[in-house]
């Protein structure tokens, strides 16, 4: 199933009412976007390079994590395009599972897999990021470039700035993350004290797509605790905010926390 989510506006060299157009188109791709998604159940967004070669071990890993998800009753979201996102979307395919791609129009298009059950075209990026943080109940970051990067440090963020519910951030190809971890640990952490020590601890590092999955399945079922530093809140479960961030930065009182919707 293809969506394609555009809309029409003015010239682009009328000024008048171009920038009100652009709100517009804007608002159009985020509702046909959550429209499409709406019924799609549990996901897990993975994320990684389009680079990664068909011979690759990340091929293999991503293709069986892919079919993991699937088989353990997760839709898996990709960003649609070659390389991790084509094996985890085949995998997912391959096993009987929802495989959803959402693409992005870039000036050097970029080229969708076949392994799409539901297909999304986006204009905008941060549209497209949202909806992979609001449709999904983990994230899974396999190798990749800058891209993966920022998903990966943006879906930290929303937890450590408790703008987001904690959910499970998974990376696998522990030789590939290491280096980055050791960085975060002895740079950030010990000698900049940029971060804290439970930061670290929201995301999980493995080799192994049985864990993976069995880790995300464990959370979501209820059985384990991510991140259990952080404090959780009553609308978390309100299925009505829905825009995948909390409506605003939980401030202290006294021993209660609270969220500022007064």
């Amino acid at each position: 199933m293809k969506y394609a989510l555009t809309m029409q506006g003015p010239d682009k060299h009328d000024s008048s009412g171009a920038e009100s157009w652009r709100a517009l188109r804007i608002m159009s791709e985020f509702v046909d976007a959550t429209d499409a998604l709406a019924n799609l159940g549990p996901a897990v967004s993975v994320f990684g390079s389009a680079r990664t070669e068909k011979d690759s071990r990340y091929w293999s890993m991503a293709e069986s994590v892919g079919a993991g998800l699937a088989k353990a009753g997760f839709a898996v979201i990709t960003g649609g395009g070659p390389g991790v996102m084509e094996a985890a979307n085949k995998g997912a395919m391959d096993a009987g599972g929802k495989s959803v791609g959402l693409n992005i129009l870039l000036p050097k298009e970029q080229k969708p897999n076949p392994y799409q059950s539901l297909s999304l075209d986006f204009r905008y990026f941060f549209i497209r990021k949202l909806m992979f943080v609001k449709s999904s109940v983990a994230t899974l970051c396999m190798p990749g470039g800058f891209g993966t990067l920022d998903e990966l440090f943006e879906a930290l963020t929303l937890m450590q700035t408790m703008k987001a519910t904690p959910k499970p951030l998974v990376l696998m190809g522990r030789a590939f993350w290491q280096e980055m971890f050791s960085w975060l640990r002895e740079g950030l952490l010990e000698k900049h004290h940029y971060i804290e020590l439970p930061d670290l601890n929201l995301m999980h590092i493995t080799d192994d797509p049985v864990e993976a999955v069995q880790l995300i399945s464990d959370v979501h079922a209820g059985r384990r605790t991510w991140a259990p530093h952080l404090p959780r809140f009553p609308e978390d479960s309100a299925t009505e905010l829905g825009e995948g961030t909390r409506l605003g930065v939980p401030r202290h009182s006294g021993d209660t926390f609270v969220t500022g919707m007064d």
